[in-house]
């Protein structure tokens, strides 16, 4: 959803619960925004109108969950359209080509297998592999309820080329929504997901002097025998 459709996802809201014969709370409507902006407006509706059409689920009021459920299904449902997207691009842009995913986590999983290039070069016996790898990282985020750093754009071939020779970069591909991908573009980091840092170097001398004091605390000292 866009800021503009606040309006009616708030006048929707509003109507849902009172059909229920609840009110809905400032707190209460910014956690169903919160929960349904990631989603086209005609999806949600379509979403609330199946919940309230369910013989079972329309005898209650529905939470954010109910709706996101509607949506998105399970997190292994999720985890099957995302691949199935990835699978497509790999295919039909092929990663010679930045993309940017209108799903941030798909980002996030694909960097941490090892980059969009990384993805070009696998075989065809491995891909079956790769997708159960991928379903799983992406469930598991997803179970989680967790929103990670990703990058902004996966690299492609010609980008990560051009930027050794100091040459210009073309726009990056947008996969699926063209709004929500624009969102995850601008949404996205340029930071490694794992940081590295190098000591520097007063730090590195004072690790250096507390081993050296702690192995001179520990050396085995000679034991007199005052017997004798």
């Amino acid at each position: 959803m866009q800021t503009d459709d606040f309006q009616k996802f708030h006048e929707g809201i509003v109507g849902v619960m009172s059909f229920y014969t609840r009110s809905v709370s400032t707190f209460a409507l910014d956690i169903w925004w919160r929960s349904l902006k990631g989603h086209d407006l005609a999806a949600i509706v379509d979403a609330f109108n199946r919940h309230l059409a369910s013989p079972d689920a329309g005898r209650f009021p529905p939470k954010p969950a109910d709706i996101v459920h509607m949506l998105e299904g399970s997190p292994q449902d999720a985890a099957l359209r995302a691949w199935a997207k990835v699978d497509q691009a790999v295919r039909r842009v092929g990663t010679y080509c930045d993309v940017v995913f209108d799903d941030a986590l798909i980002h996030r999983v694909l960097q941490d297998m090892g980059g969009w290039i990384a993805l070009g070069t696998k075989a065809e016996s491995e891909w079956p592999f790769v997708a159960k790898e991928f379903e799983n990282r992406y469930r598991g985020f997803r179970s989680r309820n967790e929103h990670p750093e990703y990058p902004a754009r996966l690299i492609g071939i010609v980008t990560a080329h051009n930027a050794q020779k100091g040459f210009k970069t073309d726009p990056p591909v947008l996969i699926g929504n063209e709004q929500l991908a624009k969102e995850v573009l601008y949404g996205g980091t340029d930071k490694p997901s794992l940081g590295f840092k190098r000591m520097s170097e007063e730090l590195d001398s004072a690790v250096a002097e507390a081993i050296e004091n702690r192995e001179i605390l520990e050396k085995p000292r000679k034991i007199v025998d005052l017997g004798r």
